[in-house]
């Protein structure tokens, strides 16, 4: 491959993962106008997600998933045991650490913002053609590989 050639992909590489980006952004803030109805802040949504959807964590692995300093994270756990979300538990195979899991009244709450989220980009894609929500639908495939690879890698 020439290098002209090599210097064109690449800026389209670059190109569209700016577009991705962008798009990315746009979406979670749409989409986020949805967890109104949660009433929770949304560093805590973000963090209760973390444990309904990967599991229980020790703290340090919780503050670490959310890119925050543990003593923020903290802070962030009591708030979601006070409104009974999670709970502390200790680990059965270390007395010394504890975990923090979702309750179920988290699993449920996040359960039911994960519908509305859904049900609210649904509606959004009401708009596109049926060629479009395809593409859509094709790109999401390929996007969700990509992801895959990269967490692999």
């Amino acid at each position: 491959m020439t290098e002209s050639k090599q210097k064109s992909e690449q800026g389209n590489r670059r190109e569209v993962a700016d577009r991705l980006h962008s798009a990315a952004i746009h979406l979670l803030r749409r989409v986020r106008k949805q967890d109104n109805i949660m009433a929770q802040v949304p560093a805590r949504l973000s963090a209760l997600s973390v444990l309904v959807f990967g599991g229980p964590m020790t703290l340090g692995q919780l503050a670490a998933a959310e890119q925050v300093k543990p003593p923020t994270m903290t802070r962030i756990v009591t708030g979601l045991e006070k409104s009974g979300l999670a709970e502390r538990m200790p680990d059965v195979k270390d007395a010394r650490r504890v975990t923090i899991h979702a309750t179920p009244k988290g699993m449920r709450l996040m359960q039911k913002g994960r519908e509305v989220r859904i049900e609210y980009l649904a509606g959004q894609l009401a708009s596109l053609s049926r060629e479009e929500l395809g593409t859509l639908a094709r790109a999401t495939d390929i996007l969700d590989r990509a992801l895959r690879e990269w967490s692999s890698s």
